[in-house]
Parts: structure tokens; C-alpha cells; sequence
């Protein structure tokens, strides 16, 4: 599995997404994607299926050590003290002794982001989060979050896909060293149906999915979390490191939401 590397740290490039992966669904989707090589899993609070991905891992043929593990702190949680209790229990449900990351899994204006990055940090300090994140964060809202804390922001995760326009926010992920983490980066199905993406699969024998998948893991500071239930489809997400798009195909996929700024287009070297 390649990695993407912000702040010294090593991140799969390609993860497992289980939003809406619930039951024995889950603990067995969550099994296979590890034992076909998968070593990245993102769950959240907001779920309900912590439980089931914690099966997963522990029913896998791989070490816990090995998998790169992310939950995150639903918003109605993110004052200090509720923050601290959400992710211990979240810790609890998943039957490890610490997350990988842990993320703001959306801002609130009633909370000040300072209050809860401080409780993430206190667990941070105490060994049961390694890094700390946030998600669906924008670029102001990153910002403030980076001068909140004295700990690193590892990640902002966000919908991101070739249909929408992150470049704003991936220049200043750039020049931050923060990861941009992307969840939905099939557009929930719809980049199978897109003419252009499987024009430039063609070339490679590959399918529109895998063509948006590596136009987002080829680009820096970038990770995917697809969602993949069946063991056809976590094979065919998995199957995007052998091959790799030219500048002009990468720049024909930004073109299709119009985005990609002169800026960032010099920092990717397109």
C-alpha cells in the first residue's frame, strides 16, 4: 500500500470508508479489505458501526499495529468534557487500545474549536489518540484550528471528488503539511457514468472509479476513503497503484468541475 506523508507521519493513500456498513455487513467487509491488503479504515461516532469495525480488525489476519484506524467526535459532543468521554467510549466500542486519528467530524459555532482541540490533545498526550484532525472543515475554519492548538493537524477530511472544486482549500493543505483526506470520492457513483473518465480508462484497461481514484491519490498531500461492500469492488478500488495519469489527463479531470487554481497547478506541476 503506498502512504501519503504530512508531518513525518506515513497514511495509506487509499482507505476504507464505512459510512452506512452496519452488523455482520460490516465486521465481514471491514475483514476482507484488510486481508486483500486495505490498512487504512475510517469510522466515526455518528455511525453506529464502531463495534462491527472493531470485529473487523480484530478477526483480520493483520496486526492492529498495521492498520491506520480513524473515528471521529460528532458534533454534539465537543465540549471538553464530552469530547473526552465520546472518544473514550469510542475507544471502548472499537475494542483497541487507541485510534490512529481522531477528527472534529464537523465544526460548531457554539463550541469554541480551541475547547475541544484541547481535550483531543489531552488524550493525545495520554496515548490513546495518536494524531488529532478535523473534518469538513473550510479553509477559514482550518485555519482557526491550526492557531488553537500547539499539536499538529494532521488532516481535514472532506467530500471531495472530481465534481467539486477543493483546490482553495488543498493549496493551503499543501502549505500547511496537513492532509486532505476524501470521503465520497466516487461522487457516490455517479464518476461510473462519466464520459471523459472512462475515455482515460480505456487507455489503461481501467474503469471511470479507478481513474478518479488515482487522479486523487497521484495528487500531493491527498488521500481517498472509498466505501465498498462487495469483494468485487474492494478489489477494483484497490487495484489503482500500477498505473499512473499523465499531466494532461490529470488536468482533463480537473477541468470536468472547473476548479484548480494557476497557484496550485504550479505546486502539482501540472
Amino acid at each position: 500500500m503506498e502512504t501519503v506523508t504530512v508531518q513525518g507521519v506515513d497514511v495509506p493513500a487509499l482507505g476504507l470508508g464505512t459510512y452506512r456498513l452496519r452488523n455482520q455487513a460490516c465486521v465481514n467487509t471491514v475483514r476482507e479489505a484488510l486481508e486483500l491488503g486495505y490498512r487504512h479504515v475510517d469510522t466515526a461516532e455518528f455511525y453506529d458501526n464502531q463495534r462491527a469495525v472493531g470485529e473487523g480488525i480484530a478477526t483480520a489476519n493483520v496486526d492492529r499495529e498495521d492498520v491506520f484506524l480513524t473515528t471521529k467526535i460528532w458534533r454534539s459532543n465537543l465540549r471538553h468534557e464530552d469530547a473526552l468521554a465520546s472518544a473514550r467510549e469510542s475507544i471502548d466500542r472499537l475494542d483497541v487500545e487507541y485510534v490512529d486519528l481522531l477528527l472534529i467530524h464537523w465544526p460548531d459555532q457554539s463550541v469554541p474549536v480551541a475547547e475541544t482541540l484541547d481535550a483531543m490533545t489531552q488524550l493525545r498526550e495520554a496515548g490513546q489518540v495518536r494524531h488529532i484532525g478535523v473534518s469538513n472543515f473550510s479553509v477559514p475554519q482550518l485555519r482557526e484550528a491550526i492557531e488553537a492548538t500547539d499539536a499538529p493537524i494532521l488532516t481535514d477530511q472532506v467530500e471531495y471528488h472530481p465534481f467539486t472544486d477543493q483546490s482553495d482549500l488543498l493549496e493551503y493543505c499543501i502549505e500547511q503539511d496537513v492532509l486532505l483526506t476524501a470521503y465520497s470520492p466516487l461522487a457516490k457513483g455517479k464518476v461510473a457514468s462519466d464520459d471523459t473518465l472512462a475515455e482515460i480508462g480505456d487507455r489503461y484497461d481501467r474503469t471511470a472509479s479507478q481513474v478518479a481514484l488515482r487522479w486523487l491519490v497521484q495528487q500531493e498531500a491527498v488521500a481517498a476513503i472509498p466505501k465498498a461492500s462487495s469483494r468485487e469492488h474492494l478489489r477494483e478500488n484497490l487495484a489503482i497503484f500500477d498505473f499512473e495519469l499523465t499531466d494532461d489527463e490529470m488536468s482533463r479531470v480537473f477541468d470536468l468541475h472547473g476548479g484548480l487554481a494557476t497557484r496550485l497547478r504550479d505546486l502539482l506541476g501540472l
